[in-house]
């Protein structure tokens, strides 16, 4: 892999959660028929052609996927793209996770969640994340990758206006 040619991240972890597995074929008119394999695909090569190593993780498991963050501590992990589906909305566990790791971290969503029902306007996240994209389609995950890449880097919270505990 080549040098990153951006001053961002030098490594991403995209983590989706539950129900994302079934992209493509869950609700294809709230989230398009792209498939969660295609979406990481896309990511992949993105991150390649900008020399950024790439990870991706899905589970419908809420203990996985905090392990997963957890791992990220170690892994050399330098930013965090989350799309949490539901536990966006129920979750302390998993914000409590993201912050443990003092690395920026994007919210994702590919419907805009405030223009759902009521119960989808609450995110435990958006106020420690360093950005929150809502409403972009699947085009959000090329967004934030190239966000990452020009922007985050693990030790830059307070340049990119998160507040770390």
């Amino acid at each position: 892999m080549s040098a990153p040619k951006y001053a961002g991240a030098r490594s991403i972890l995209l983590i989706n959660g539950p129900n994302l597995n079934l992209l493509g074929t869950r609700e294809p008119e709230k989230y398009g028929s792209d498939t969660l394999e295609t979406i990481e695909g896309r990511a992949r090569a993105q991150c390649e052609s900008m020399g950024i190593k790439f990870d991706a993780f899905q589970s419908n498991h809420e203990g996985a996927l905090l392990d997963r963050i957890h791992a990220a501590r170690l892994d050399g992990t330098e930013a965090v793209i989350i799309n949490a589906g539901a536990y966006t909305h129920t979750s302390v566990a998993l914000r409590d996770a993201l912050l443990s790791i003092e690395c920026p971290f994007i919210e994702l969503h590919i419907s805009n969640t405030h223009a759902r029902e009521e119960f989808r306007h609450k995110s435990y996240l958006c106020d420690k994340a360093s950005a929150v994209i809502l409403g972009f389609g699947t085009y959000g995950y090329t967004a934030a990758i190239d966000h990452c890449a020009r922007n985050l880097r693990k030790g830059g919270l307070e340049k990119m206006g998160a507040k770390p505990t």
